[in-house]
């Protein structure tokens, strides 16, 4: 499954009265959520088979990059007790709502479950990121209007 193909279904779910769609393909699984604002967001990928995974790894908050020097910090960081809370999609980073609001979080600021934490903007829709976990922001690794990957670590979190 290619980029273009996860938009289309994103698109098709957006128009949609769904609330989740979870597409399997192969080895391949998606899974789309409709947030409170009517955006849609691309959880992880996972593999089809989820008993194979250890718990960490299903989930959008914390997961691992290709990359060899990103594997070794994110060991460090489990390590610490750090989370990652990473993109769920490709777009571009916003700390608040508007350019003259305040940011929806800051450093060292105590976060719970659901508080919205950032906004990405992808396609002209705004998707309101929320937190996974309850804790305190240690660092904020995105700067506001700055472009981000898909996985890539926007927030760490002290749980």
């Amino acid at each position: 499954m290619n980029l273009n193909e996860i938009k289309q279904l994103i698109e098709v779910v957006n128009s949609s009265d769904l609330q989740e769609a979870i597409i399997e393909e192969g080895a391949l699984k998606i899974i789309l959520r409709r947030f409170v604002t009517g955006t849609v967001a691309l959880t992880q990928p996972l593999p089809a088979t989820p008993a194979a995974q250890p718990a960490a790894a299903q989930s959008t908050v914390s997961s691992g990059n290709a990359a060899g020097s990103d594997s070794s910090l994110q060991s460090s960081e489990m390590l610490s007790g750090l989370i990652d809370i990473c993109s769920p999609i490709v777009g571009t980073f916003y700390r608040s709502p508007s350019p003259d609001s305040d940011p929806f979080v800051a450093v060292n600021d105590t976060i719970h479950k659901g508080d919205v934490l950032c906004i990405i903007e992808a396609m002209k829709l705004m998707n309101e990121i929320e937190a996974e976990v309850t804790g305190t922001v240690v660092e904020v690794l995105v700067e506001n209007g700055q472009p981000v990957e898909y996985d890539q670590p926007l927030f760490r979190i002290k749980p």
